[in-house]
């Protein structure tokens, strides 16, 4: 059974979607590179030996022995009419995939490929908003290739939980996230932190977006992204370093998403560190 082969091994070069997280979107052999997705690792969608291209994407509890759960398999035949005999990528969020043929049980189409953890990591934080907004960042940061997401109650956060609620908060937000990796065919699925006090973050590689900061410089690995009402001063006091997303005010959820596209973008090398 042939394996897949990246594109980078024919001299192919992928500019697909705005992330450096692999994904899974190009085809194979054909000589064509994908113009969606900005990103530096290579993609997993290449199916050499195979000649098809993956209709889609899906997580599997093992890619050994591949099993799609009910409500996959419901998503796949209803929504995104898959049929038998095509050929869908399965990966567990932990960087290992396979191409299988859909049927009425999953077929192996060739061999299972690592892809190493997309480095350097990034994080992005960001104070709960109420509605689905959370879940719109959730998505979206997932889709970029941010590696950690944490969100965090800060001073002025209008939305308040006990713990049975933030339970319930990241289980939703995981469900979010599984979903956009399956969507955006990631081979890693983000980190989502429990939310908590914004006292109780790890500051020390924190850098907060404000207004009128400096500009990122890309060496960022975690930056957080405050309530609509804005920092108080204790929170400004507590981390050393500031950032502008922007020279317009934004809606938070606008910031997280311009934060995430700048780190991916940073770390893929399409844009370059800005010089101190």
């Amino acid at each position: 059974m042939n394996s897949p082969a990246f594109p980078g091994g024919a001299g192919e070069d992928e500019t697909g979607a705005i992330g450096s997280a692999p994904s899974l979107a190009s085809p194979a052999g054909t000589g064509e590179g994908e113009t969606g997705i900005i990103g530096s690792a290579p993609s997993l969608a290449s199916l050499a030996g195979v000649g098809e291209r993956a209709v889609a994407h899906v997580l599997v509890a093992d890619v050994d022995a591949p099993e799609l759960a009910a409500d996959d398999r419901h998503h796949l035949q209803r929504v995104l009419r898959v049929r038998d005999g095509d050929v869908v990528t399965v990966g567990d969020g932990a960087g290992r995939w396979r191409p299988c043929r859909f049927g009425p049980a999953l077929a192996p189409a060739g061999d299972v490929v690592t892809v190493a953890r997309p480095a350097p990591d990034t994080a992005v934080g960001f104070a709960v908003l109420k509605g689905g907004r959370s879940e719109m960042i959730v998505q979206k940061l997932t889709e970029l290739g941010v590696d950690r997401i944490a969100a965090f109650r800060a001073a002025r956060t209008v939305r308040r939980w006990d713990d049975a609620a933030a339970a319930r908060m990241r289980e939703r937000w995981q469900r979010v996230a599984r979903e956009a990796v399956m969507q955006c065919r990631r081979a890693w699925l983000p980190e989502i932190d429990l939310p908590v006090d914004f006292a109780e973050l790890d500051l020390s590689q924190a850098t907060l977006a404000v207004p009128g900061g400096r500009a990122l410089q890309g060496d960022e690995r975690f930056v957080l992204i405050g309530p609509e009402g804005g920092w108080s001063d204790d929170e400004l006091a507590a981390v050393e370093r500031h950032a502008a997303v922007a020279a317009n005010v934004l809606r938070s959820e606008t910031a997280a998403v311009t934060v995430a596209a700048m780190l991916a973008a940073h770390r893929s090398g399409h844009l370059p560190a800005q010089p101190r």
